[in-house]
Protein backbone atom coordinates (compact mmCIF):
# COMPACT_ATOMS: atom_id res chain seq x y z
CA UNK A 1 0.00 0.00 0.00
CA UNK A 2 2.81 2.41 0.89
CA UNK A 3 4.50 1.61 -2.43
CA UNK A 4 1.29 2.37 -4.31
CA UNK A 5 0.95 5.70 -2.52
CA UNK A 6 4.56 6.55 -3.41
CA UNK A 7 3.90 5.72 -7.04
CA UNK A 8 0.63 7.65 -7.11
CA UNK A 9 1.88 11.25 -7.31
CA UNK A 10 4.50 10.81 -10.08
CA UNK A 11 2.20 8.51 -12.07
CA UNK A 12 -0.71 10.94 -11.87
CA UNK A 13 1.47 13.88 -12.89
CA UNK A 14 3.08 12.01 -15.79
CA UNK A 15 -0.28 10.69 -16.99
CA UNK A 16 -1.75 14.21 -16.78
CA UNK A 17 1.04 15.90 -18.75
CA UNK A 18 0.97 13.22 -21.46
CA UNK A 19 -2.82 13.53 -21.81
CA UNK A 20 -2.54 17.33 -21.99
CA UNK A 21 0.03 17.27 -24.81
CA UNK A 22 -2.00 14.65 -26.68
CA UNK A 23 -4.99 17.02 -26.51
CA UNK A 24 -2.93 20.01 -27.67
CA UNK A 25 -5.20 20.62 -30.65
CA UNK A 26 -8.13 21.17 -28.28
CA UNK A 27 -6.41 22.86 -25.32
CA UNK A 28 -4.10 25.20 -27.25
CA UNK A 29 -5.85 28.41 -28.39
CA UNK A 30 -3.89 28.70 -31.66
CA UNK A 31 -2.06 26.71 -34.31
CA UNK A 32 1.59 26.07 -33.45
CA UNK A 33 2.82 27.89 -36.59
CA UNK A 34 0.33 30.77 -36.47
CA UNK A 35 2.18 34.09 -36.41
CA UNK A 36 1.29 37.59 -35.30
CA UNK A 37 4.20 39.71 -36.51
CA UNK A 38 2.82 42.70 -34.57
CA UNK A 39 3.56 40.92 -31.26
CA UNK A 40 7.19 39.67 -31.29
CA UNK A 41 8.45 38.71 -27.84
CA UNK A 42 5.30 39.94 -26.13
CA UNK A 43 5.02 39.08 -22.44
CA UNK A 44 2.06 36.98 -21.18
CA UNK A 45 -1.25 38.69 -21.85
CA UNK A 46 -2.74 40.39 -18.75
CA UNK A 47 -6.18 39.00 -17.91
CA UNK A 48 -8.63 41.45 -16.37
CA UNK A 49 -11.90 41.38 -14.47
CA UNK A 50 -12.19 45.15 -13.94
CA UNK A 51 -12.09 47.46 -16.97
CA UNK A 52 -10.54 50.91 -17.30
CA UNK A 53 -13.78 52.55 -16.12
CA UNK A 54 -13.80 50.47 -12.93
CA UNK A 55 -16.65 48.21 -14.03
CA UNK A 56 -16.51 44.61 -12.80
CA UNK A 57 -16.90 41.87 -15.42
CA UNK A 58 -17.86 38.37 -14.36
CA UNK A 59 -16.23 36.94 -17.49
CA UNK A 60 -12.44 37.50 -17.74
CA UNK A 61 -11.30 39.63 -20.64
CA UNK A 62 -8.21 41.03 -22.34
CA UNK A 63 -7.36 44.17 -24.25
CA UNK A 64 -5.76 44.40 -27.67
CA UNK A 65 -2.06 45.20 -27.36
CA UNK A 66 0.27 47.05 -29.70
CA UNK A 67 3.99 47.74 -29.62
CA UNK A 68 5.08 51.19 -28.52
CA UNK A 69 6.69 53.13 -31.42
CA UNK A 70 10.46 53.17 -31.02
CA UNK A 71 10.37 50.85 -27.98
CA UNK A 72 10.85 47.28 -29.12
CA UNK A 73 9.31 44.74 -26.77
CA UNK A 74 7.20 47.33 -24.95
CA UNK A 75 3.45 47.00 -25.41
CA UNK A 76 0.46 49.07 -24.38
CA UNK A 77 -3.17 48.06 -24.05
CA UNK A 78 -6.00 49.75 -25.95
CA UNK A 79 -8.59 49.98 -23.18
CA UNK A 80 -11.46 51.23 -25.34
CA UNK A 81 -12.62 47.73 -26.41
CA UNK A 82 -13.04 44.69 -24.14
CA UNK A 83 -12.42 41.21 -25.60
CA UNK A 84 -14.00 38.51 -23.45
CA UNK A 85 -12.41 35.10 -23.09
CA UNK A 86 -14.74 32.46 -24.55
CA UNK A 87 -14.94 28.79 -23.71
CA UNK A 88 -15.03 26.27 -26.56
CA UNK A 89 -14.72 28.70 -29.51
CA UNK A 90 -14.61 27.28 -33.03
CA UNK A 91 -11.15 26.56 -34.49
CA UNK A 92 -9.94 27.38 -37.96
CA UNK A 93 -10.11 23.71 -39.01
CA UNK A 94 -6.58 22.77 -40.19
CA UNK A 95 -3.03 23.39 -39.06
CA UNK A 96 -0.04 24.27 -41.22
CA UNK A 97 0.68 20.61 -41.93
CA UNK A 98 -2.83 20.13 -43.29
CA UNK A 99 -3.88 17.92 -40.38
CA UNK A 100 -7.49 18.37 -39.31
CA UNK A 101 -7.68 19.67 -35.77
CA UNK A 102 -10.37 19.64 -33.11
CA UNK A 103 -13.39 21.66 -34.23
CA UNK A 104 -13.19 23.68 -31.01
CA UNK A 105 -10.59 25.01 -28.61
CA UNK A 106 -10.83 25.01 -24.84
CA UNK A 107 -10.68 28.82 -24.71
CA UNK A 108 -9.90 31.81 -26.89
CA UNK A 109 -10.65 35.44 -27.72
CA UNK A 110 -12.00 37.16 -30.79
CA UNK A 111 -9.44 38.76 -33.15
CA UNK A 112 -7.77 41.19 -33.37
CA UNK A 113 -7.07 40.58 -29.67
CA UNK A 114 -4.51 37.90 -28.81
CA UNK A 115 -4.47 35.70 -25.70
CA UNK A 116 -0.97 34.48 -24.89
CA UNK A 117 -0.84 32.79 -21.49
CA UNK A 118 2.95 32.36 -21.76
CA UNK A 119 3.83 35.19 -24.11
CA UNK A 120 5.04 34.99 -27.70
CA UNK A 121 8.30 34.24 -29.49
CA UNK A 122 10.18 36.27 -32.09
CA UNK A 123 7.56 35.53 -34.76
CA UNK A 124 4.65 36.35 -32.51
CA UNK A 125 3.75 32.66 -32.11
CA UNK A 126 1.99 31.65 -28.91
CA UNK A 127 4.48 30.01 -26.52
CA UNK A 128 1.75 28.12 -24.62
CA UNK A 129 0.49 26.55 -27.85
CA UNK A 130 3.99 25.62 -28.97
CA UNK A 131 4.78 24.23 -25.50
CA UNK A 132 1.89 21.78 -25.78
CA UNK A 133 2.70 20.73 -29.33
CA UNK A 134 6.41 20.57 -28.50
CA UNK A 135 5.62 18.15 -25.68
CA UNK A 136 4.34 15.69 -28.27
CA UNK A 137 7.76 15.65 -29.91
CA UNK A 138 9.95 15.70 -26.78
CA UNK A 139 7.97 13.40 -24.49
CA UNK A 140 6.96 10.84 -27.07
CA UNK A 141 10.41 10.76 -28.64
CA UNK A 142 11.63 9.68 -25.19
CA UNK A 143 8.88 7.08 -24.85
CA UNK A 144 9.33 5.56 -28.31
CA UNK A 145 13.14 5.59 -28.12
CA UNK A 146 12.90 3.81 -24.75
CA UNK A 147 10.64 1.15 -26.24
CA UNK A 148 13.16 0.63 -29.05
CA UNK A 149 16.06 0.39 -26.58
CA UNK A 150 14.23 -2.04 -24.31
CA UNK A 151 13.09 -4.21 -27.21
CA UNK A 152 16.63 -4.39 -28.62
CA UNK A 153 18.19 -4.90 -25.18
CA UNK A 154 15.69 -7.60 -24.22
CA UNK A 155 16.13 -9.47 -27.49
CA UNK A 156 19.93 -9.46 -27.33
CA UNK A 157 20.02 -10.05 -23.57
CA UNK A 158 17.74 -13.09 -23.84
CA UNK A 159 19.78 -14.55 -26.71
CA UNK A 160 23.03 -14.01 -24.82
CA UNK A 161 21.79 -15.41 -21.52
CA UNK A 162 19.74 -18.32 -22.83
CA UNK A 163 22.09 -19.69 -25.50
CA UNK A 164 25.44 -18.53 -24.10
CA UNK A 165 28.77 -19.58 -25.63
CA UNK A 166 30.03 -17.55 -28.62
CA UNK A 167 26.72 -15.70 -28.97
CA UNK A 168 26.91 -14.52 -25.36
CA UNK A 169 30.55 -13.48 -25.73
CA UNK A 170 29.93 -11.54 -28.95
CA UNK A 171 26.85 -9.68 -27.68
CA UNK A 172 28.48 -8.77 -24.36
CA UNK A 173 31.64 -7.46 -26.02
CA UNK A 174 29.45 -5.27 -28.24
CA UNK A 175 27.51 -4.09 -25.17
CA UNK A 176 30.76 -3.19 -23.39
CA UNK A 177 31.78 -1.13 -26.41
CA UNK A 178 28.50 0.82 -26.32
CA UNK A 179 28.80 1.33 -22.56
CA UNK A 180 32.36 2.62 -22.86
CA UNK A 181 31.54 5.19 -25.54
CA UNK A 182 30.32 8.63 -24.36
CA UNK A 183 26.73 8.36 -25.59
CA UNK A 184 26.10 12.08 -25.99
CA UNK A 185 29.08 12.57 -28.34
CA UNK A 186 28.19 9.38 -30.16
CA UNK A 187 24.69 10.78 -30.59
CA UNK A 188 26.09 13.97 -32.07
CA UNK A 189 28.35 12.03 -34.42
CA UNK A 190 25.58 9.73 -35.67
CA UNK A 191 23.11 12.58 -36.15
CA UNK A 192 25.72 14.68 -37.96
CA UNK A 193 26.13 11.97 -40.62
CA UNK A 194 22.39 11.89 -41.26
CA UNK A 195 20.77 14.31 -43.74
CA UNK A 196 19.74 17.68 -42.33
CA UNK A 197 17.16 18.70 -44.93
CA UNK A 198 14.41 16.17 -44.32
CA UNK A 199 10.73 16.42 -43.41
CA UNK A 200 9.73 16.82 -39.74
CA UNK A 201 8.22 13.31 -39.70
CA UNK A 202 11.43 11.78 -41.06
CA UNK A 203 13.52 13.79 -38.60
CA UNK A 204 11.34 12.56 -35.72
CA UNK A 205 11.74 8.91 -36.76
CA UNK A 206 15.49 9.36 -37.24
CA UNK A 207 15.77 10.87 -33.77
CA UNK A 208 13.96 7.90 -32.24
CA UNK A 209 16.11 5.40 -34.14
CA UNK A 210 19.41 7.12 -33.31
CA UNK A 211 18.60 7.69 -29.63
CA UNK A 212 16.95 4.31 -29.09
CA UNK A 213 19.67 2.19 -30.69
CA UNK A 214 22.43 3.77 -28.61
CA UNK A 215 21.04 2.86 -25.19
CA UNK A 216 20.32 -0.86 -25.52
CA UNK A 217 23.49 -2.12 -23.79
CA UNK A 218 22.57 -1.64 -20.11
CA UNK A 219 19.11 -3.26 -20.40
CA UNK A 220 20.70 -6.12 -22.35
CA UNK A 221 23.23 -6.82 -19.57
CA UNK A 222 20.54 -6.76 -16.87
CA UNK A 223 18.22 -9.03 -18.85
CA UNK A 224 21.10 -11.42 -19.55
CA UNK A 225 21.84 -11.70 -15.82
CA UNK A 226 18.20 -12.50 -15.09
CA UNK A 227 18.04 -15.11 -17.86
CA UNK A 228 21.28 -16.78 -16.72
CA UNK A 229 19.75 -17.23 -13.27
CA UNK A 230 16.28 -18.26 -14.47
CA UNK A 231 17.40 -20.90 -16.97
CA UNK A 232 18.96 -23.02 -14.21
CA UNK A 233 15.89 -23.15 -11.99
CA UNK A 234 14.08 -26.40 -11.38
CA UNK A 235 10.84 -25.66 -13.20
CA UNK A 236 12.79 -24.58 -16.31
CA UNK A 237 14.85 -27.79 -16.25
CA UNK A 238 11.67 -29.80 -15.72
CA UNK A 239 10.00 -28.12 -18.71
CA UNK A 240 13.03 -28.88 -20.83
CA UNK A 241 12.92 -32.50 -19.64
CA UNK A 242 9.29 -32.79 -20.76
CA UNK A 243 10.30 -31.66 -24.24
CA UNK A 244 9.20 -28.02 -24.09
CA UNK A 245 10.55 -25.86 -26.90
CA UNK A 246 12.92 -22.96 -26.30
CA UNK A 247 10.19 -20.52 -27.35
CA UNK A 248 7.74 -21.98 -24.82
CA UNK A 249 10.31 -21.83 -22.00
CA UNK A 250 11.21 -18.26 -22.80
CA UNK A 251 7.60 -17.11 -23.12
CA UNK A 252 6.24 -19.04 -20.14
CA UNK A 253 9.03 -19.08 -17.56
CA UNK A 254 11.78 -16.57 -18.33
CA UNK A 255 10.45 -13.45 -20.04
CA UNK A 256 7.81 -12.74 -17.32
CA UNK A 257 10.66 -12.43 -14.79
CA UNK A 258 12.22 -9.55 -16.72
CA UNK A 259 9.20 -7.28 -16.28
CA UNK A 260 10.42 -5.56 -13.12
CA UNK A 261 13.84 -4.85 -14.61
CA UNK A 262 12.33 -3.45 -17.79
CA UNK A 263 9.94 -1.15 -15.89
CA UNK A 264 12.78 0.23 -13.79
CA UNK A 265 14.95 0.73 -16.86
CA UNK A 266 12.08 2.48 -18.64
CA UNK A 267 11.72 4.96 -15.77
CA UNK A 268 15.46 5.66 -15.97
CA UNK A 269 15.79 5.81 -19.76
CA UNK A 270 12.78 7.95 -20.68
CA UNK A 271 14.06 11.19 -19.05
CA UNK A 272 17.54 10.55 -20.48
CA UNK A 273 16.10 10.22 -23.97
CA UNK A 274 13.82 13.25 -23.54
CA UNK A 275 16.92 15.22 -22.57
CA UNK A 276 18.77 13.79 -25.59
CA UNK A 277 16.00 14.98 -27.92
CA UNK A 278 15.92 18.40 -26.27
CA UNK A 279 19.71 18.70 -26.57
CA UNK A 280 19.78 17.72 -30.24
CA UNK A 281 16.91 20.07 -31.08
CA UNK A 282 18.54 22.88 -29.07
CA UNK A 283 21.65 22.49 -31.23
CA UNK A 284 19.63 22.41 -34.46
CA UNK A 285 19.97 18.65 -35.09
CA UNK A 286 16.41 17.66 -34.22
CA UNK A 287 13.02 18.38 -35.73
CA UNK A 288 13.23 21.62 -37.68
CA UNK A 289 11.02 24.69 -37.74
CA UNK A 290 8.15 25.40 -37.77
CA UNK A 291 7.35 22.17 -35.90
CA UNK A 292 8.09 22.86 -32.23
CA UNK A 293 9.90 20.76 -29.68
CA UNK A 294 11.04 21.89 -26.26
CA UNK A 295 14.63 21.95 -27.52
CA UNK A 296 13.90 24.20 -30.51
CA UNK A 297 11.93 26.54 -28.25
CA UNK A 298 14.84 26.78 -25.80
CA UNK A 299 17.21 27.51 -28.70
CA UNK A 300 15.92 31.10 -28.70
CA UNK A 301 17.76 31.57 -25.39
CA UNK A 302 21.06 31.42 -27.27
CA UNK A 303 20.40 35.08 -28.08
CA UNK A 304 21.58 37.32 -25.23
CA UNK A 305 18.71 39.83 -25.37
CA UNK A 306 16.18 36.98 -25.14
CA UNK A 307 18.07 35.39 -22.26
CA UNK A 308 18.05 38.56 -20.14
CA UNK A 309 14.73 40.12 -21.16
CA UNK A 310 12.21 37.43 -22.13
CA UNK A 311 11.75 35.36 -18.99
CA UNK A 312 8.73 33.55 -20.43
CA UNK A 313 10.97 31.81 -22.98
CA UNK A 314 12.27 29.64 -20.09
CA UNK A 315 8.92 27.84 -19.74
CA UNK A 316 9.94 24.75 -21.81
CA UNK A 317 12.97 24.27 -19.54
CA UNK A 318 10.88 24.72 -16.39
CA UNK A 319 8.43 22.03 -17.53
CA UNK A 320 11.30 19.56 -17.82
CA UNK A 321 12.08 19.84 -14.09
CA UNK A 322 8.88 18.21 -12.72
CA UNK A 323 8.94 15.66 -15.56
CA UNK A 324 12.48 14.54 -14.64
CA UNK A 325 11.71 14.59 -10.90
CA UNK A 326 8.61 12.43 -11.45
CA UNK A 327 10.50 9.85 -13.50
CA UNK A 328 13.30 9.89 -10.92
CA UNK A 329 10.86 9.24 -8.08
CA UNK A 330 9.19 6.51 -10.12
CA UNK A 331 12.48 4.71 -10.76
CA UNK A 332 13.47 4.99 -7.07
CA UNK A 333 10.23 3.42 -5.88
CA UNK A 334 10.45 0.63 -8.44
CA UNK A 335 14.05 -0.14 -7.44
CA UNK A 336 13.09 -0.26 -3.75
CA UNK A 337 10.21 -2.58 -4.51
CA UNK A 338 12.41 -4.95 -6.50
CA UNK A 339 15.30 -4.91 -4.01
Amino acid sequence: MKCLRSLGVPLVFLALIHVVVLMAGFIAPYEYAQQDRALPYASPTPIHFVDAQGKLHFRPFVYQRSEQPGEAGTYREATDVVYSIHLFPLSSGENSAGVVRSSRHLFGVDPPAHLSLMGTDNYGRDVFTRLLYGGKISLFAGLLATLLSLFTGTLLGVLAGFYGRWLDAGIMRLAELFLALPWLYLLFALRAFLPLHISPAQAFLLLIAVIGLIGWARPARLVRSMVLSARERGYVLASRGFGASDFYILRRHILPQTGGILLTQAALLIPQYVLAEVTLSFLGLGVGEPVPSWGTMLAALQQYHVLVSCWWMFFPGLVLIPVFLSYGRLSTVLQERLA
